[in-house]
């Protein structure tokens, strides 16, 4: 296996992107990325396209050959990783795998999704989808609802407090307010998060990540050509990804995700570190209550003791983990497709040392981590400059 490196990274802002289609959006960021590289399209070999449910979002299948076309890489095979909220993750997997193994040389991998151009209940309903239909969903339990049952579940377990969720939301919104790329670029309260309108209890309106439109690219190739292009090479160290069941109800522990734990573990002990190693993790937080089991479940703190943490200060920007940087999807944005993309591009400013207002003091390997549906999989990458 060769070592993989990112050496392209691009993105466009994140929101209610009414002017722009998903194949502009997803060719801004894959041009960027490019730019970025210093790539030209004839060299790039193979595309790959996270994105969750094109289809039923804009009536448009086979969006990967469209992009492709739209951005005049007609001639080279582009493929379409459909991984519920985990789509652009586990994409990100395939073109590493891909290249590590030798296939192709220059691969873009890219993540997208127009979330915006159906009503809010309609996009709920097709983000449920993403749920057990058959068990769950057929019988009135939305994603919000499915979510809540953890965080209650989790709040009776181990004494997690409402104030404590709230305290992911400030933390995610401070770091946002740093980004020029957020669909929420400012700050809020406890109170605010905590006042604002009941969506499942205990999760309210501020706990939630929103629907947003964007998308995010990256360029790979093997790190023996990284120094033939522009972009600052990042390695890829490894990556591993986990399953679980699909609906909440068949799980042993519903305060526990197992596929996080899963991928996280293959991913420690293909690069030889331990999660105390990690600087900086892009986590998935669509709703508050996730991140608090993600930076357990990834090893960073004990189980139970997510909540205190957070609320201790100890996973704010540069103290003892700094999770979210970015914002998280719940300020920076979720377009589905394009979340585990993003969450690297982070990772690649990061360790460059080009975050801005919300950098990571000397960075040595940083962790992203993306799931799908209510956790049914999972996806973790790890990072480091490329020496």
């Amino acid at each position: 296996m060769r070592d993989v490196v990112i050496i392209g990274i691009g993105e466009t802002e994140f929101g209610e992107l009414w002017d722009k289609s998903l194949r502009e959006i997803g060719i801004e960021a894959g041009l960027k990325a490019l730019q970025d590289a210093g790539v030209r399209g004839d060299e790039v070999e193979r595309m790959y396209i996270g994105n969750m449910s094109a289809g039923k979002l804009i009536d448009q299948e086979h969006i990967a050959p469209l992009i492709a076309d739209y951005a005049g890489l007609s001639n080279i095979p582009s493929t379409r990783v459909e991984s519920g909220g985990a789509s652009g993750g586990m994409a990100l997997s395939e073109a590493y795998k891909t290249v590590a193994s030798g296939m192709d040389d220059i691969v873009v991998v890219g993540g997208a999704e127009k979330m915006t151009d159906v009503g809010e209940e309609e996009a709920k309903k097709i983000l449920s989808s993403t749920a057990d239909q058959e068990w769950e969903t057929v019988f009135g339990a939305t994603f919000d609802s499915l979510y809540a049952m953890m965080a209650r579940y989790h709040m009776d377990e181990y004494g997690t407090t409402r104030e404590q969720l709230a305290e992911v939301a400030v933390k995610n919104h401070s770091n946002a307010s740093k980004n020029p790329s957020a669909q929420f670029p400012r700050e809020t309260t406890k109170e605010f998060v905590i006042g604002a309108p009941i969506v499942s209890d205990p999760l309210g309106m501020f706990d939630c990540a929103p629907l947003s439109d964007g998308g995010a690219a990256l360029v790979l190739c093997p790190a023996e050509r990284a120094d033939e292009f522009d972009g600052e090479p990042i390695e890829i160290v490894s990556m591993g990804e986990g399953g679980d069941t699909m609906a909440v109800h068949e799980r042993e522990d519903i305060g526990t995700m197992k596929a996080t734990q899963r991928a996280a573990k293959k991913a420690y002990e293909r690069a030889g570190i331990t999660a105390k190693d990690i600087d900086f993790a892009e986590v998935h937080d669509n709703f508050t209550i996730t991140e608090i089991l993600a930076i357990e479940d990834l090893g960073f703190f004990d189980k139970g003791e997510g909540g205190l943490a957070t609320e201790e200060g100890r996973t704010k920007l540069n103290s003892e983990i700094s999770i979210n940087t970015s914002g998280g999807l719940k300020a920076k944005g979720r377009p589905v497709g394009a979340v585990g993309i993003s969450q690297a591009v982070e990772a690649v400013q990061q360790l460059r040392e080009d975050a801005g207002e919300r950098q990571v003091d000397n960075p040595e390997y940083g962790l992203t981590h993306n799931i799908g549906g209510t956790g049914a999989s999972a996806v973790v990458h790890i990072y480091r400059r490329w020496s």
